[in-house]
């Protein structure tokens, strides 16, 4: 899969085959669009294409509204797809001026002049151009206008897998990881480098390395204690126990994200590793001290084994 970081970068190909949309999540819906505009790309021996945006046009359209937090980090989704059979993705700049094209100036400034789009796969709710002014009725138009074909994934087809990015992401703030895992077709992951902390962890037998997540439009899951596996840079991997929270047994004042890595002493500063959430454990509580919080840190490992062993 060839990626492309503006799509000015695209050079314009004969028989491209493109759906549009942002993908958060790339979930189970998305694969459906995707599968099938691999399989129409096959049929008609042209070449699929995938067009997204970054950043997401909300936060252009409505940069004051902080509250949207995305499944992925453009990095993760870009891996995601580069699993499905793509040829090429576009990950084109959301800028103002690009919000105020017109669906018209959409199609045939982008898709036609600057993809040379043949057939055009779109979800049965697709909206493009200025505020979200075209749709299916308007793409079947311009379709004839232009001399391309376009097809709708029909409301049924993605209704069949009952999955949105929505649902993925209430699911997520709920610590719902393993709903979550089931709407994605995947465990959704956080990554960052490991920074210091102020190790407590040490001082009761769970080191921990906490990760420092540099997106700040990442959605990071409900607080609590989850079962994890990490990826390290060296490309090997560690069972795990993940803890979001503010820490209140000792008072503290930020939530932190830290992972105690089962089996594990090296000294990991700096590195970037990848945490992928299995199942939650329990919600975060306020213990009466260190005491009581070491005991049921003990129990919190053992429930992670037996998830594992399970």
């Amino acid at each position: 899969m060839k990626i492309y970081h503006h799509i000015h970068e695209f050079e314009k190909i004969q028989n491209a085959i493109v759906t549009i949309g942002t993908f958060d999540g790339v979930h189970l819906g998305h694969q459906k669009i995707i599968q099938r505009l691999c399989e129409l790309a096959q049929e008609r021996n042209g070449e699929s294409v995938l067009l997204t945006f970054f950043p997401h046009p909300r936060m252009i359209i409505d940069p004051e509204n902080q509250s949207l937090k995305l499944i992925n980090t453009i990095a993760e989704k870009s891996e995601i797809l580069s699993k499905l059979g793509l040829d090429h993705l576009i990950i084109s700049p959301f800028t103002r001026d690009f919000s105020n094209l017109s669906a018209s100036d959409y199609v045939e400034k982008i898709l036609v002049e600057k993809i040379g789009t043949k057939s055009l796969i779109v979800g049965y709710d697709h909206r493009f151009g200025k505020d979200r002014q075209g749709g299916m009725s308007e793409l079947k138009i311009f379709a004839q206008q232009f001399k391309f074909e376009v097809e709708e994934i029909p409301e049924q087809d993605i209704h069949d897998v009952a999955v949105s990015s929505t649902k993925i992401r209430e699911a997520l703030g709920k610590g719902q990881v393993e709903l979550a895992a089931d709407y994605l077709g995947y465990f959704f992951s956080l990554s960052g480098p490991v920074i210091k902390g102020d190790k407590i962890g040490r001082t009761i037998g769970f080191p921990t390395a906490n990760i420092f997540i540099e997106e700040t439009y990442k959605l990071i899951p409900g607080d609590g204690i989850y079962a994890v596996t990490v990826d390290m840079e060296n490309q090997k991997s560690y069972k795990g126990m993940a803890y979001i929270g503010q820490r209140p047994t000792i008072n503290g004042m930020t939530r932190n994200i830290e992972v105690n890595i089962f089996d594990f002493t090296e000294e990991i500063y700096g590195q970037k590793i990848k945490m992928n959430f299995l199942k939650f454990l329990r919600p975060d509580v306020k213990f009466d001290g260190l005491e009581s919080l070491t005991k049921q840190l003990h129990q919190d490992k053992n429930d992670a084994l037996a998830y594992f062993k399970y």
